[in-house]
């Protein structure tokens, strides 16, 4: 390649990075409409239309505050002197094949539920490495010392085993497990909903500033933004995006982990939970979870390990794969029903992409097959045992 063809690649990458970074400062956070945007004429027109107010009535509120900021090369710098770095869509460290299942989700059912535009990090590991075999263990702040023990043995047998532990580097469970992965030399990366440049919370910032020497701080929003609720619940689409299942550890009625596990679910990663003292409100929302069957019942990393692991692909023959002589319309609506847990009809529909009569139609072949059962909530995937 000739000079001038370098260069000019140079430019053009430099340019879609500024593009990136800057829509990343004027929208902070999940923002369906313009990453539709994005994929309809590219991230450089984009930002383009973002600056001249070129825009369709969806994204017209969600960029009026901010679109004449443009701090992008400031931003980047900023990063630089943290010894962190942006990574786009663009960048071979993308987490692509991660980022499938959010593209998936009805944005207009789950507002915080698209595709990042950026991640802000900081550390030396590889992301798209560092979640090709990943656990996310949440669970409550204000554990007790059986959650603390339970979390920390788990991530650490994970994590000497070469998992990834991924958490929210909050008070109690994630704190716990962020520890034992570190303790063990083994990888771990904290989701911020605020800034990497911002310790939070504050008192964690010598256990954040470990996790950067040797893991990965991450966020998707820019240096400086603050900790604010409604990031908190976008933050937790990530902890279970970048996970090949949610493993629950202490968790009350009301507790945050809970949406943490919605997500898992509708990504179709495992959810898994730990059982605690029959009396303990620390582990009651763990003990509902496992009842209305939200998620598995672990209590050793082998568990885990045999949820979320690599996936056993299935083998084309009907004695041990009850669906392999599924086809068409029949085979898209079993792939849509839930192993955990129950969806309705309308929700197949959208997961298959079938029309909802179709689907209404399907569903007693499967059930009559043993392929399906249902509930008060919905259908639900069985294992066949019928089948002969």
């Amino acid at each position: 390649m000739s000079g001038l063809c370098a260069g000019t690649v140079d430019l053009d990458i430099d340019e879609r990075r500024l593009a990136w970074v800057y829509l990343s400062r004027v929208v902070q956070g999940p923002c369906a409409p313009l990453s539709a945007l994005i994929a309809s004429v590219g991230v450089r027109e984009a930002a383009r239309a973002v600056r001249e107010h070129e825009l369709p009535e969806a994204l017209r509120g969600p960029t009026a505050a901010r679109r004449e900021i443009d701090t992008a090369a400031a931003d980047l710098d900023a990063m630089a002197r943290l010894g962190g770095r942006v990574i786009t869509p663009d960048d071979d460290e993308w987490p692509g094949w991660r980022m499938l299942g959010l593209d998936q989700l009805d944005t207009d059912r789950d507002r915080e539920g698209a595709v990042p535009l950026v991640l802000w990090a900081r550390g030396p590991l590889s992301l798209q490495a560092a979640s090709e075999r990943a656990v996310a263990v949440v669970g409550s702040r204000c554990s007790s010392g059986y959650g603390v023990q339970v979390a920390g043995e788990i991530a650490c047998e994970l994590a000497g085993r070469g998992w990834t532990i991924v958490s929210g580097a909050a008070f109690g469970i994630d704190a716990a497990a962020h520890r034992a992965a570190l303790a063990v030399g083994g990888s771990t990366v904290a989701v911020l909903a605020c800034g990497v440049d911002r310790p939070y919370p504050a008192q964690h910032d010598r256990l954040l500033a470990a996790i950067a020497d040797t893991g990965l701080v991450l966020s998707e929003y820019p240096p400086g933004t603050t900790a604010q609720k409604h990031r908190f619940l976008a933050r937790n689409r990530l902890i279970a995006t970048l996970g090949d299942g949610v493993l629950v550890v202490e968790a009350g009625l009301r507790s945050g982990a809970r949406n943490t596990v919605k997500w898992a679910r509708r990504l179709g990663r495992p959810a898994m939970a730990v059982p605690g003292p029959v009396g303990s409100a620390s582990s009651a929302g763990c003990h509902r979870m496992i009842r209305e069957g939200e998620a598995l019942l672990v209590t050793r990393a082998e568990d885990v390990i045999d949820e979320a692991g690599p996936l056993r692909l299935p083998v084309a023959d009907t004695t041990t794969d009850p669906a392999a002589h599924l086809r068409g319309a029949e085979a898209d609506v079993y792939a849509a029903l839930p192993a955990i847990g129950s969806r309705l009809p309308l929700e197949l529909a959208q997961q298959s992409g079938l029309d909802l009569a179709t689907v209404r139609a399907v569903l007693p072949g499967l059930e009559l097959a043993d392929l399906a059962g249902c509930d008060s909530d919905g259908w639900f995937r069985t294992r066949g045992r019928g089948m002969k």
